[in-house]
């Protein structure tokens, strides 16, 4: 058994999903076992070409798995319109050479979490369709997840994609209540934390200026989604996905959190898929996330400079 934590991620790629895939690929205390893969930011087809043209261009050997193309119960809008009609900035890449497992990713999870049984890492950038079916399959599948994180939520409702709810959850809210529901302990990186951790405009321009494989390709695709959050949100860009990648291999970065129960809002004309926080704990529930706050700001910037060979 090797000492390097086992990490699987489930993902969306999505060009924020991107910059945190060569985050772990590039880090040595982790040894990524797989990428299980929803619908999300674009549909399944982009997702899944996209993981795994993302493991040829950064040259690691990385199982990918097709999971579920829709969400749970409801259909739901997705971020064609930030990262391009492929999720990765419409740049016409040729696709990479080789094809996605067989197992559905579902099951490819479940499998991995008895290999891997009390060591597991296991990070979920995207949708939680995927990871919701498993639970459906095998309730007893937290028992054997050492630490989870997901990317998610708008911890007091100024939402990205609805006024109250953040992207991932609003997506699939079904499936959002149930992973929060299954796991007795889930570290959260919200999009309020990541409007807290934002990225110089020319620092990053600095970082894709390496000569390296990975910037260029990494600069290629992410072009429109840059520019277009340049004209939005000002003179900083946000990777959410890259924040809670940073969380997952590195948490003693974090400065700052707080513990509380969270649940998921499934209904309501205005609230669906807003994640609730019981900051006064009125409801008497057990906390059940662990919301990052801050993080040391100059460990993310590093581990990005470092995941883009620009260092």
């Amino acid at each position: 058994m090797t000492d390097r934590i086992p990490l699987l991620i489930d993902t969306d790629p999505g060009v924020d999903d991107a910059l945190a895939l060569l985050m772990a690929f590039n880090d040595q205390r982790h040894e990524v076992v797989g990428l299980t893969v929803a619908a999300g930011n674009v549909g399944l087809q982009h997702t899944v070409a996209n993981a795994l043209k993302l493991c040829e261009v950064a040259q690691v050997d990385v199982r990918v798995y097709a999971g579920c193309a829709t969400p749970l119960l409801h259909p739901a809008r997705d971020a064609a319109y930030v990262h391009g009609r492929d999720g990765f900035g419409d740049t016409g890449y040729a696709p990479a050479s080789r094809q996605p497992e067989s197992e559905h990713a579902a099951l490819a999870i479940l499998r991995l979490s008895h290999e891997h049984a009390g060591r597991l890492l296991l990070v979920a950038l995207g949708p939680l369709t995927n990871l919701a079916l498993a639970l459906k399959l095998d309730p007893s599948l937290p028992s054997r997840v050492a630490r989870c994180v997901v990317m998610g939520g708008a911890v007091s409702a100024h939402g990205n994609i609805t006024p109250a709810a953040e992207f991932n959850i609003a997506f699939d809210p079904e499936a959002a209540h149930i992973v929060f529901a299954a796991f007795p302990h889930i570290d959260l990186c919200d999009w309020e934390a990541t409007l807290d951790h934002g990225l110089l405009h020319g620092d990053v321009d600095r970082w894709l200026a390496a000569d390296s494989p990975r910037a260029r390709f990494y600069g290629s695709i992410s072009r429109q989604t840059r520019a277009w959050a340049g004209e939005r949100r000002g003179h900083r860009w946000h990777s959410a996905d890259g924040l809670a990648m940073a969380f997952a291999l590195v948490p003693d970065g974090a400065l700052e959190s707080a513990e509380r129960p969270l649940a998921v809002e499934t209904e309501g004309r205005h609230a669906r898929g807003a994640t609730v926080i019981d900051w006064r704990r009125e409801g008497g529930q057990p906390d059940n996330v662990r919301i990052l706050q801050r993080y040391d700001q100059a460990r993310f910037e590093a581990l990005i400079e470092a995941a883009l060979a620009a260092r």
